[in-house]
């Protein structure tokens, strides 16, 4: 008999961790490495947000909360909901959890059985699928290219849909391609949704802030309020205030999910740290001065990467118009030789050619559903972007 559940074999390791973890290795061991995998600000946590943990931690704000989330902190979701998204939502229809990826988690595991089909667009966040996979469902690739920027065209969705259907997993901007949706892009998905009432919307939010060039962001449930009654809006802190490690997400929806979901959680990590849903509430009602200031040395960053990689041979970069990622086109390489004698292949081989040869870490986009391509996470330092850059364009000039 095996120790391990056949629902583990369903899921595969972290492709994003795991290369962020091998750099580390490879950085202790000694070698120059410029890790550029990890989906995280470089910038720290606001004071106000760290004094306002500090505060809870002395006020003894130190004990089990409600399961999915204190009432002070629901309130001020809600608040954010309205203010920021035109959203009216009651705590009731709010749940809180550890990360963006529980709350994610929960919702999919309270609702899919096994043969519900759940629609993602490539390219993908990597725990998507996985966690699809998990709960038995099955998880449905939906085709974008390069040629629109990697956005969602409305034929196609509509293609996708089945009587299966259960969930569309709608991510803007995107992790990994940095695409974001105008309201008009959004509203011609939106009323393809109309049509087809058994699908729910599942809508990750986290990277709403980051928007760059006028952008104006704007979600589902706002852009067709018809879809309120079945859209998911998650969203959480992790990004735009630079608060990866204190893990909170949050999602509002219809109450007789957010109870499902909050049962679950009650048998599985309880409720999320107290202190940290201190810090999450002045995140949100506290200045919010600091994430443009932020944004402006993003889209430095972005501008310098995209110009950069698209002076690359073989490398094709569009320019995203939010997150902190890049997602250029690397199959202008493939077939290719290194000066070793490799052939490049795919493009996990370029990610892994490009680590060996010039110490640069990224993350092969076949991870991400799509290839052949990578992800650069672009949230780090200017200096450290424009080696990587150089080494890039060196590694790239020297296949054959």
């Amino acid at each position: 008999m095996s120790l391990l559940s056949s629902a583990l074999k369903r899921i595969n390791p972290s492709a994003t961790i795991a290369i962020s973890n091998k750099a580390r290795e490879l950085k202790a061991s000694g070698r120059d490495i410029i890790a550029l995998s990890a989906g995280e600000p470089d910038f720290d946590t606001p004071e106000n947000i760290k004094e306002a943990a500090i505060a809870a931690i002395r006020r003894g704000e130190t004990k089990y909360t409600a399961v999915d989330g204190m009432p002070e902190l629901k309130a001020a979701i809600c608040r954010k909901f309205k203010r920021e998204n035109g959203l009216d939502y009651k705590p009731s229809q709010v749940t809180v959890g550890t990360g963006g990826k529980q709350v994610l988690f929960n919702a999919l595991v309270a609702t899919v059985d096994a043969g519900d089909e759940v629609l993602i667009p490539t390219p993908f966040w990597v725990s998507y699928p996985d966690i699809v996979q998990f709960c038995g469902g099955t998880p449905v690739s939906v085709p974008t290219t390069i040629e629109d920027n990697f956005k969602l065209r409305p034929e196609t969705l509509e293609a996708a849909i089945t009587p299966k259907t259960k969930w569309l997993i709608f991510n803007s901007p995107s992790n990994p391609s940095g695409a974001a949706y105008s309201f008009d892009e959004l509203k011609a998905l939106t009323d393809v949704l109309l049509r087809h009432p058994q699908v729910w919307i599942l809508t990750d939010d986290m990277y709403e802030h980051l928007v760059y060039d006028d952008f104006k962001f704007v979600t589902p449930a706002q852009v067709e309020p018809k879809l309120y009654d079945r859209t998911l809006t998650m969203n959480g802190v992790s990004k735009a205030y630079c608060m990866t490690g204190w893990r909170i997400g949050y999602a509002a929806g219809p109450e007789a999910l957010i109870k499902a979901m909050g049962t679950l959680q009650s048998q599985s990590t309880s409720n999320p740290s107290s202190i940290a849903q201190w810090a999450a509430l002045e995140a949100l009602d506290g200045p919010q001065d600091f994430i443009a200031e932020n944004n402006k040395s993003f889209k430095e960053r972005r501008d310098l990467v995209v110009s950069m990689l698209n002076q690359a041979k073989g490398l094709q970069c569009p320019k995203p118009e939010g997150a902190f990622y890049v997602f250029p086109s690397c199959a202008g390489t493939i077939g290719k030789k290194t000066e070793t004698g490799q052939v490049i292949a795919t493009d996990e081989d370029f990610a892994g050619a490009l680590l060996e040869a010039e110490g640069v870490a990224v993350v092969h986009g076949s991870a991400f559903g799509l290839g052949p391509a990578f992800r650069i996470s672009y949230a780090t330092s200017t200096k450290d972007l424009e080696e990587a850059c150089r080494r890039i364009q060196r590694f790239c000039g020297s296949l054959t």
